[in-house]
């Protein structure tokens, strides 16, 4: 879709802003795309230019929902594990010592190459809204986005992400919320597909119950969402203007459409390829990390780590606590113990150094990247000559 209306350069924010009150309000409509949900509703004035009474990142992690968010899954989970029998808490340290250090370097390193990857299919979907961000700034907000879901609920890092892009170039907030539900609709499209392939990879000799039943739900999900977009692209406008609603929202509409659909279908194989080699580092690292244990009662294989990553980074879109903390914990351990049998302490040692590597590591070098970076304080991203 053609870019036919003016989008003012947005003068820089706040030093250390994360999101306005309107962009917060809007955190669970932005991470319900990641399951297919409908489009955010944002409120009026969505675009307008922030202000300075914006909460920055550190007064977010100072607020007590946010501390709770983070402190409450990991007690929970630690009751939890501790209550059952079959964990061998005092084992756990000489497990995780005696790990492959070479091969969960080589998780690290794979899953790192990720973010290149995100960074590209982003550039290419906003390239396509007429902006041509490069690949190195959009992996750079990328990488901030991802420390700030990594820290708060919500899924506020996609909003955060949404505004770096605004202050530092001339993107509209919505058109940019388009291209990020594109990317939801992409990464859901490849968990199903992939997790579907895997799981019958995985499990030739027939496929459990409670697997059939994870199928069945991403079934219904990807249909739900093609009756979604079928809907929109024909409908949608009409529907809105139909309503009784300002017409601020109907702006924001039409830009949110336009990010949407601005992919064009000659770009569309591209992103489904960058998509499925994301998500093939997602599930390597985790196949690395089991290989570096060398277990001898573990077998997952390939297929095996696909599914469970892909399954696992379903409950990351749950916005109770940063990173899904708690519930992707506990998912990964359910599925390692009772769909593949792996012990019980063996597969919490994968957990734990497997989230390490995805989540604790993005914390710390992610800290460092935000201390540096000028895309925080809108100084602007580079426009290729």
């Amino acid at each position: 879709m053609t870019n036919n209306r003016d989008d003012r350069p947005i003068a820089a924010g706040p030093a250390d802003p994360l999101a306005s009150p309107a962009m917060t309000t809007n955190a669970a409509a932005i991470a319900g795309a990641t399951t297919g949900g409908p489009p955010p509703e944002p409120p009026p004035g969505a675009d307008a230019e922030v202000s300075a009474e914006q909460l920055s990142l550190g007064r977010r992690l100072r607020q007590p929902r946010t501390i709770i968010s983070l402190v409450l899954p990991i007690i929970l989970l630690a009751l939890f594990v501790r209550s059952l029998p079959g964990f061998h808490l005092d084992e756990l340290p000489d497990k995780i010592l005696h790990a492959n250090g070479l091969l969960l370097l080589a998780a690290f390193g794979i899953f790192y190459l990720g973010f290149p990857l995100r960074g590209l299919r982003w550039a290419i979907l906003v390239r396509r809204t007429g902006f041509p961000l490069r690949v190195r700034d959009a992996t750079e907000i990328i990488f901030l986005s991802w420390l700030v879901n990594c820290l708060v609920p919500a899924k506020l890092g996609d909003i955060y992400r949404a505004y770096l892009l605004k202050i530092n170039s001339t993107v509209s907030l919505s058109r940019t919320f388009g291209t990020v539900f594109v990317e939801r609709i992409l990464d859901l499209f490849a968990i199903v597909t992939l997790g579907l392939a895997a799981g019958f990879v995985s499990f030739r000799n027939g496929l459990p119950g409670e697997v059939q039943v994870v199928f069945a739900a991403g079934v219904v999900f990807v249909v739900l969402l093609a009756g979604g977009l079928l809907t929109m692209r024909n409908f949608g406008r009409r529907i809105i203007t139909a309503l009784p609603i300002p017409g601020k929202i109907v702006e924001f509409y039409d830009r949110f459409e336009e990010g949407v659909f601005s992919v064009g279908l000659r770009a569309l194989p591209r992103l489904v390829i960058i998509t499925g080699l994301i998500w093939a580092t997602e599930a390597t690292r985790l196949y690395l990390v089991v290989q570096a244990f060398g277990f001898p009662d573990v077998h997952l294989g390939i297929s095996g780590a696909f599914f469970i990553a892909l399954s696992a980074s379903l409950l990351t879109a749950i916005p109770i606590t940063p990173a899904g903390l708690g519930f992707v914990e506990g998912a990964v351990v359910g599925l390692l113990t009772i769909v593949y049998g792996v012990p019980e302490t063996e597969a919490l040692a994968i957990t734990i150094v497997d989230r390490t590597i995805s989540v604790l590591t993005i914390i710390g070098l992610g800290a460092v990247a935000y201390a540096i970076s000028p895309k925080r304080r809108g100084a602007g991203v580079a426009i290729p000559a």
